[in-house]
């Protein structure tokens, strides 16, 4: 069986506003009405392949989880880098449990952010992918190049192998300038590295002992120094904190003389920008993609999307304009890779638009400000089926819930009872408390905060269901 690990890392900057530190493009329905990494995981739940193996940080670990569980996966496994090393380390923990499972296992290595059109085409070359990795080759996956882009790397193949539409490669070239991009589109024989990988683990491991032992040796201490749960591998920390940072490009695939490239057309897109997203959509007769409460006059060739406030333009051509609850982006088609400036400039500046959206997504549910003054802070909860908050107190604030719908059972001090829609209870400062949802349907209240100090830090996690630290 194929053994897919599926890379749940990465930003996405370029897909601000709707792409935030804390809730990435890859958690995002952008494409369809499944997120990115929904439809990845989608990709490789056939007869063929055993349950993935999912690559994440330690922030996203309860969302990746929870895109397992909408996806039926039950024995996922998910690995917890404490700090993000590329795909090269990556790969090898990946390569490492996979023997531990199965000693021949062949490992599918998958971004979690790309769209993939064709998915027949995509089963096809992962069958030919299988048997170049049985031959001990290391597999990459070159998609057609059809414009100069300079955000790829491209491959250029050599002489055929044994194997119908597989290929030695002759020459990787990282992110080349737009010139040489523009020579070797008209030259052909180039196509783009799509960063999609497969090869059996014992082959990649022989190869990184060869061109970075140093990796290696670091990636299975971590492995060896992990805890284990239920749900999460937990790398040893200060292991990893050693270990090389690199891509599986770069570290291995550029030097390795295994390399081979199986040139598929399967309608891919990293779904890297929103002028990706433009070319990927269903346009209108004017050329624009439209998505969302917007009404739109004399436009064309544009992007416009909003996810709360209505969006509302007039005259315009060749725009991309993105609203969200909290902010709004503009930008002509062109400049759209400059997203990613806009967005280190949130950082610097410690503006919360670049961590999170309004809405903020928890191992238990969400919650939403609706409204703060001096002294004060009311939230928006809604508190998932089946979940609870941790048991805990607050130094700085007291609160008052008043559930909207569903039932609630509330932990005050030494006092558990029941509140229902329009009941609500007060929760004294200092004092223990936790809130749990025992129904099939989503518990819905709002919060009112009163104090002088509203931080995230001002929790005292007494029990946690999910393992947290006391700031989460």
């Amino acid at each position: 069986m194929i053994f897919p690990v599926i890379l749940c890392g990465g930003s996405g900057t370029r897909l601000w506003p709707m792409s935030r530190a804390t809730f990435p493009k890859q958690f995002l329905p952008l494409v369809s009405e499944q997120t990115l990494l929904q439809e990845t995981i989608n990709r490789v739940t056939g007869a063929e392949f055993s349950a993935p193996l999912m690559i994440s940080n330690e922030q996203h670990r309860f969302l990746v989880a929870e895109e397992l569980r909408k996806s039926g996966v039950t024995h996922g496994k998910i690995v917890l880098e404490p700090v993000g090393r590329s795909s090269a380390p990556a790969a090898t923990v990946a390569a490492l449990i996979a023997q531990e499972q199965t000693p021949d296992a062949e490992i599918l290595l998958l971004p979690s952010d790309h769209a993939i059109g064709d998915t027949q085409a995509f089963a096809k070359a992962i069958t030919l992918a299988q048997q170049a990795a049985a031959a001990k080759r290391l597999v990459t996956f070159g998609i057609s190049a059809t414009a100069p882009e300079t955000g790829y790397g491209y491959i250029q193949a050599g002489a055929p192998l044994d194997i119908k539409g597989a290929f030695e490669i002759d020459l990787f070239i990282e992110k080349p300038p737009l010139n040489d991009a523009k020579s070797m589109l008209e030259k052909g024989g180039f196509a783009w590295n799509s960063g999609m990988f497969m090869f059996k683990a014992s082959v990649w491991l022989e190869e990184i002992q060869r061109h970075a032992p140093d990796m290696l040796a670091a990636c299975r201490k971590a492995l060896d120094k992990a805890s284990r749960d239920h749900d999460f591998i937990r790398l040893g920390a200060d292991a990893f904190a050693e270990c090389p940072e690199g891509s599986v490009d770069v570290t291995v695939m550029e030097k390795t003389d295994l390399a081979a490239v199986i040139p598929v057309d399967m309608d891919w897109s990293d779904v890297g920008s929103w002028s990706k997203l433009w070319e990927l959509g269903q346009l209108d007769s004017d050329h624009n993609l439209v998505v969302g409460d917007v009404i739109a006059s004399e436009v064309s060739n544009s992007y416009l999307r909003s996810e709360g406030p209505l969006l509302a333009a007039i005259g315009i051509d060749n725009l991309v304009a993105v609203a969200t609850e909290d902010a709004v982006l503009i930008s002509t088609m062109d400049k759209v890779d400059d997203v990613k400036l806009i967005v280190e400039q949130l950082r610097q500046d410690q503006r919360p638009e670049y961590i999170s959206h309004l809405k903020v997504h928890r191992p238990w549910g969400w919650y939403q400000g609706i409204g703060a003054g001096p002294g004060f802070q009311a939230k928006r909860i809604c508190v998932a089926p089946g979940r609870r908050i941790s048991l805990q107190y607050h130094e700085r604030r007291s609160e008052h819930w008043t559930v909207v719908s569903g039932s609630a059972i509330v932990t005050r001090g030494d006092e558990v009872f029941e509140l229902s829609a329009n009941q609500s209870v007060h929760i004294p400062q200092r004092e223990n408390h936790r809130l749990e949802n025992p129904t099939s349907e989503p518990l819905h209240l709002i919060e009112v905060q009163c104090g002088d100090y509203f931080g995230e830090d001002d929790i005292v996690r007494l029990e946690d269901d999910y393992q947290r630290d006391q700031v989460t």
